[in-house]
């Protein structure tokens, strides 16, 4: 059973696996399903991070609200995915968008999921072979137990920010979190209290993760102490944040939570607190 990260050469092996193919780009959320289109993993199926992923934007919510699990229960039923089989996430590289449904399955308790290390790019490199055509899944049954242990909602993190005992990790790239840009949300800067771990600092230049022990050594700097399973990830939407869950999940540090809504979120209530680099508000 794999439940992280599985290989190129790994996934070419095994058999009766789902494979999901999670290619997305924010900037045209179309771009992903027409790579699909052109070429993708054998088999795979194509889950579309707005319509499959996620619930549709509310006033109160961020970019990308959690799915209703009953719809998302549906819909993995409909690629085949049951109790039993193997799920094998995979994106164009860096595992951001696949590590949103690793992280949705395990919401809904199906744990035997992983992602390909390196993605699409990863598959291609190792010189296997690729398809257009598109799979006819056979519906299975999906039986969710859901978890809402995993994650938590902005009254929480704004509670938990504020104590030693808890640590509030932020995904975003160190110039987002800090405040200078802000190419997605309409307000820059971070929760006050929350501490940067950039998704990036979880792979090498190959869109890889790194080892165990260089993503345990990583986190425990960030965490200051903190315990895994008083760490909160979050990052612009939700989805990054992701990354972080699995990475720490890699190096042995369980349990952490998901702020579902994350900094698009945040800034939707003008009375939460923001900070950037020099201005508190």
């Amino acid at each position: 059973m794999h439940t992280t990260l599985i290989s190129a050469s790994e996934l070419s092996r095994l058999n009766d696996a789902v494979i999901v193919d999670c290619r997305f780009d924010l900037a045209n959320p179309s771009a992903g399903e027409q790579a699909y289109d052109h070429a993708h993993i054998p088999g795979a199926r194509y889950a579309h991070l707005d319509r499959d992923l996620s619930s549709p934007i509310t006033p109160a919510s961020g970019r990308h609200p959690l799915p209703d699990p009953e719809r998302l229960a549906q819909t993995l039923a409909s690629w085949g995915i049951e109790s039993e089989r193997q799920v094998i996430a995979y994106d164009a590289g860096n595992g951001m968008f696949a590590a949103r449904l690793w992280w949705l399955l395990r919401w809904l308790g199906h744990t035997k999921v992983a992602v390909l290390d390196g993605g699409f790019q990863a598959w291609v490199t190792a010189g296997l072979p690729t398809t257009s055509d598109r799979p006819t899944p056979q519906p299975a049954r999906f039986h969710a137990h859901r978890n809402d242990d995993l994650w938590v909602q902005a009254a929480q993190v704004a509670e938990r920010v504020q104590r030693s005992d808890w640590r509030v990790l932020d995904a975003r790239a160190p110039e987002r979190f800090r405040g200078e840009v802000e190419p997605l949300d309409t307000v820059a800067g971070h929760v006050p209290g929350a501490h940067n771990h950039p998704f990036a600092l979880n792979l090498n230049a190959e869109s890889r993760f790194l080892s165990v022990d260089v993503l345990a050594a990583r986190y425990r700097e960030s965490l200051a102490g903190a315990p895994a399973d008083r760490t909160i990830a979050m990052c612009g939407s939700g989805v990054t944040a992701c990354h972080t869950l699995l990475a720490m999940e890699v190096a042995g540090l369980r349990n952490a939570k998901l702020y579902a809504g994350s900094w698009s979120e945040w800034i939707r209530d003008p009375s939460r607190p923001t900070a950037s680099l020099k201005l508190t508000s």
